[in-house]
């Protein structure tokens, strides 16, 4: 272990989630097993070598999906009330290990241990809400038109659910949609990102302990791990009836492709191109930590990272001094200490990219008013830290039509009436979502009403980063159209069926169609 991960106690977080120097990276539930290749598991932190993960072969999945396919038969019996229980259970656990696996979280994937932390306690409050949810997969019951019938529907679970996920959230998003697909009966199989493996063997640990202890078969929870060609093998195959994939736009389109050629289904959530609008009447304190924190939270690897402040001239000057001034009070460093708001971004890949758009944004007419940077010396050896940024842009620039995974913030004005504002923000190819800052009730209401925002989600003085569990998350357009966590989302992880009784001694037809024998 480096001093970093010594200093803080990872070495003692990843005894606890039974983590080891070498892990096979492929489960059914009750034991591990993998034939493939291994990848490395690199802290952004440090640049350290936590672990090494064995990848799953087409024959490793094989037997994945065939012991998930058969655990479905079982686990689809248990009246709901009962697979809530299980995932209360599970839900105990993870309140148990939230400190060691948000230290996990923030080490493997960098974000900052408060984050970390967020974010277990996100799969706690999602398998919250599912414990309820369990007692209600309601169907509609209504009446028929003809006597001595009733109708109604009910919903029954999919099967076997893929789950891909991404490296900026590398337990939540799993949780978000596993622990629903258990209330409703069905079985996961999660591909976590080859960036982030450690986690998802972290989670699988917890998980498979939990369905041992209850006596049910192993198969329920799954875990595959490698790279895209590993995902193939979920998004071409027929006996996995729901893929959820959450990544980048690209990434889906080519998910939604393979699943459609056989007519699956897929739960996309997509990239995001966030704007907040700042209107004449906001509340400029609100709006600078509203718009701080979603532009270099998480080193801006949120999919709901603020990208993009559109600001009216009048208050243009006034809040980019305010914004300015705030960047100046970042600390950057160790997301592991408390004290640092900022932390490294995953790879250098991701750093490449944060330079590429800082040139980019240049070259196409903008102006840098926060330069940008790669941090060197003690503390940063990883290569992976680099200096938040803003720039002024026209949102037309084609830089800033396309979402860069780092922290670069563009500023860019608009004159004249909300509804101008509003064109600006819709006028990406994304929409996940969006803020406005306004004390202006017609202003609100505007944005929020059918000409207005264009996204999934739509903020009133809140910024545009973060979601509570209790709302439906997810963003229209290249975004993908899915919906994940809260609300009614768990009707996308089961099968509607329309019921008719006929309790008289007549068969009677629909429509009053005569048919006489």
């Amino acid at each position: 272990m480096s001093a970093v991960a010594t200093e803080f106690g990872i070495d003692e977080a990843l005894k606890q989630l039974g983590i080891n120097e070498v892990n096979n990276g492929t489960s059914t539930g009750s034991d591990w097993f993998s034939s493939g290749e291994e990848i490395s598991s690199y802290s952004p932190v440090d640049g350290q070598l936590i672990a090494k993960v064995k990848t799953t072969t087409k024959d490793d999945y094989e037997k994945v999906v065939t012991t998930a396919s058969s655990a479905f038969k079982t686990w689809r019996k248990m009246p709901a009330p009962q697979r809530g229980e299980v995932v209360r259970q599970f839900n105990e656990e993870l309140r148990r290990l939230k400190e060691p696996l948000g230290k996990l979280v923030s080490y493997e994937m960098g974000k900052s241990y408060q984050e970390g932390l967020g974010e277990v306690q996100e799969m706690i409050d999602i398998c919250d809400f599912a414990v309820g949810l369990s007692r209600q997969l309601h169907g509609l019951t209504m009446h028929s038109e003809r006597p001595g019938h009733r109708m109604y529907e009910q919903y029954h679970p999919l099967g076997v659910v893929g789950i891909i996920s991404a490296f900026n959230f590398p337990v939540a998003v799993w949780a978000w949609n596993t622990a629903l697909a258990w209330v409703c009966g069905d079985v996961c199989i999660w591909k976590p990102s080859e960036k982030t493996p450690l986690t998802g063997v972290a989670c699988q640990n917890i998980a498979q302990r939990v369905f041992k202890e209850n006596g049910l078969p192993e198969g329920i929870s799954c875990l595959i791990n490698g790279d895209y060609k590993v995902g193939e093998f979920m998004t071409t195959d027929k006996r996995v009836p729901l893929i959820s994939a959450t990544g980048s736009t690209r990434m889906g389109k080519i998910v939604a492709s393979k699943v459609g050629e056989r007519l699956g289904k897929s739960l996309l959530e997509l990239g995001g191109n966030n704007a907040i609008i700042v209107t004449p009447d906001a509340d400029i304190k609100m709006t600078v930590i509203g718009a701080v924190f979603g532009a270099v939270g998480t080193a801006g690897q949120r999919c709901t990272s603020t990208r993009r402040l559109i600001i009216h001239d009048s208050m243009y000057d006034k809040v980019k001094n305010a914004i300015v001034d705030a960047y100046g009070q970042l600390k950057i460093g160790n997301p592991l200490d408390e004290t640092n708001h900022v932390g490294p971004l995953i790879d250098k890949d991701a750093v490449a990219n944060y330079n590429k758009a800082l040139e980019r944004v240049v070259e196409e007419g903008g102006k840098i008013i926060v330069e940008g940077g790669v941090l060197e010396g003690e503390g940063y050896e990883s290569g992976c830290y680099v200096k938040p940024a803003i720039a002024e842009a026209q949102n037309d620039f084609e830089i800033v039509q396309h979402e860069t995974f780092a922290p670069v913030l563009y500023l860019t004005k608009y004159s004249g009436d909300i509804e101008n504002a509003i064109d600006l923000q819709n006028s990406v190819n994304q929409g996940l979502s969006s803020a406005i800052m306004t004390n202006n009730l017609r202003e609100a209401e505007h944005f929020l009403s059918v000409a207005g925002s264009d996204c999934g989600i739509a903020n009133v003085n809140i910024g545009t980063s973060g979601a509570e569990i209790g709302g439906a998350f997810g963003g229209e357009k290249e975004t993908g159209g899915g919906r994940e966590s809260g609300s009614d989302a768990w009707k996308v992880y089961m099968r509607r069926q329309t019921n008719t009784i006929n309790y008289t001694t007549e068969l009677p037809l629909a429509q009053g169609i005569k048919f006489d024998l």
